[in-house]
């Protein structure tokens, strides 16, 4: 079987008492960087085999991992952060076991949109999630189709690019376009700055940003 088991953001006590014991009872943990893993796994008492999962691994290595499984061993995919397919490596693993008829199962836990949607204030029983928008080809055309996008929008962005992107955001949407940032979700110096496009623009102009970054934009009215 195939586990796929969220991780915390930041703080290592968003973790399910599942996921732990998940971890604790499988053969192989697949990770983005065993580094950081091994922060985690150790904090938990959890020793486990590590083996890197990345996306300049994915493909070369997935008939191995498959043929794994399908032999009987019990993987789990975890990334640094978060929920494993959601901007990170995990859809073609999953997609070939379920092709192979290997058993799949998705643990609940942190995602960091869901926490940034809810603290915006803005409408979220309609959104859209695009996740990291393209560096280069598609990115004027993508912008110009979500600029008509009536449901909330939500983004995932390096702090370096955070200036740049709502700067282009400003000349899609309009720079009264009502925005929230959040960043360092679950650390000590989590934030969560609200306001129109043009605000949130020159709040972030002016300081040093560090952390990942959930960008939630209201859609069109």
């Amino acid at each position: 079987m195939l586990y796929i088991v969220p991780t915390p953001l930041g703080n290592l006590k968003d973790i399910t008492l599942r996921a732990v014991e998940v971890l604790q009872q499988v053969d192989v943990i697949l990770c983005e960087d065993t580094r950081t893993s091994s922060k985690l796994l150790q904090h938990y008492n959890i020793q486990k085999p590590l083996s890197p999962y990345h996306q300049h691994n994915e493909h070369k290595i997935l008939a191995h991992l498959t043929d794994q499984l399908a032999a009987g061993k019990t993987i789990a995919l975890i990334t640094d952060a978060g929920t494993p397919g959601i901007s990170d490596p995990a859809f073609l693993l999953v997609r070939e076991c379920i092709r192979k008829n290997i058993k799949v199962e998705c643990l609940p836990g942190a995602t960091a949109f869901v926490p940034a949607m809810v603290n915006s204030g803005l409408p979220i029983n309609r959104f859209v999630f695009e996740g990291f928008l393209p560096l280069k080809k598609g990115r004027q055309t993508l912008l110009k189709q979500l600029a008509e996008e009536e449901r909330t929008i939500v983004f995932y962005e390096s702090p370096m690019r955070l200036v740049k992107t709502v700067q282009e955001f400003i000349q899609y949407f309009g720079a009264e376009r009502q925005c929230s940032v959040s960043r360092e979700l679950t650390k000590m110096f989590e934030e969560n700055f609200r306001g129109t496009l043009q605000e949130v623009h020159d709040h972030f102009a002016q300081k040093t940003i560090k952390g990942e970054i959930v960008i939630v934009v209201q859609g069109k009215e």
